[in-house]
């Protein structure tokens, strides 16, 4: 895993620590991850498959 990437925490994800998703983008793939636990592996998406997967979430 790239240890370079910019991690940015959801707006979603709340103060208290339950619901923590991180992002970090490169122009070839979308990461994702659970920043309760970092030593879990990245989701990696490509910027095709994250952006379908925005047009299908609640808001």
């Amino acid at each position: 895993m790239n240890t370079h990437l910019k991690w940015i925490k959801s707006s979603y994800s709340g103060p208290e620590g339950g619901n923590c998703v991180e992002v970090a983008t490169r122009p070839r793939a979308v990461h994702v991850r659970d920043s309760k636990d970092i030593t879990v592996p990245a989701l990696a998406l490509s910027p095709a498959a994250w952006s379908a997967f925005l047009k299908h979430t609640v808001v």
